[in-house]
C-alpha cells in the first residue's frame, strides 16, 4: 500500500501548502513518518480482536471520524490540536514524537522542527482515512491497521522507523 492509498486526495498538497513546503518535501516527510504513525496507532489498536481497537476507533470517532481528514484538506484552518490529541494517544509521549521525527529527519534529509510540525496534520489525514475504512468498528480498525502495517513495514526503513514507535510505546 502506498502513501496515497492512505491518504485523502489533496491530502499531500494540503499538507505542503500548510507548511509552507514543495510538495515533494512534504511527500518525502509523509512517507518517513507514515510508519511510524500506523505502527503507533496499530499498538495502540493492540489487534483486531482486542478491547484496545474499539477504544482506538472509539477515539478516532471521538475527534471527528473521517472528518479529521476534511479538517487537513478543507478551506477552514487545520485545527492541529485534533492531530496532537491523536498523537498523544497513539505515542504516548511528546518525546516519542520528538524521537520518531528525528529519525525521520535522519532518514529523509529534512528538517525535525518541521517534521514535529507535519506529525500532527499527517496523523489527522491518516486517522480520518481509517476512521472512513473502518466505520468506527474496532475489529475492522484492528484488520486495517495489520494490513497497512505489514505492507509498510515489508522492507526498507519503514521497519526501523515502525520500531522507534512501537518501542517508544512498550512498557
Amino acid at each position: 500500500m502506498n502513501l496515497d492509498e492512505l491518504l485523502p486526495q489533496g491530502g499531500i498538497e494540503a499538507l505542503a501548502s500548510q507548511l509552507g513546503v514543495p510538495v515533494a518535501d512534504a511527500q518525502r516527510g509523509a512517507e518517513a513518518l507514515l510508519p511510524s504513525i500506523m505502527a503507533g496507532m496499530a499498538k495502540s489498536a493492540g489487534g483486531a480482536e482486542a478491547p484496545q481497537a474499539d477504544a482506538l476507533a472509539a477515539h478516532l470517532e471521538s475527534l471527528g471520524g473521517a472528518q479529521l481528514s476534511s479538517n487537513v484538506t478543507g478551506p477552514q484552518p487545520t485545527d492541529t490540536a485534533l492531530g496532537n490529541q491523536l498523537l498523544g494517544n497513539i505515542f504516548g509521549s511528546k518525546d516519542v514524537s520528538r524521537q520518531v521525527a528525528g529519525h525521520a529527519a535522519q532518514t529523509s534529509g529534512i528538517d525535525p522542527e518541521l517534521l514535529k510540525k507535519m506529525l500532527p496534520i499527517l496523523a489527522m489525514l491518516v486517522g480520518g482515512f481509517l476512521a472512513k475504512r473502518s466505520n468506527g468498528q474496532g475489529g475492522a480498525l484492528g484488520g486495517i491497521l495489520g494490513s497497512v502495517l505489514g505492507s509498510l513495514t515489508g522492507g526498507g526503513a519503514g521497519g526501523s522507523m515502525g520500531g522507534i514507535a512501537t518501542g517508544g510505546l512498550g512498557g
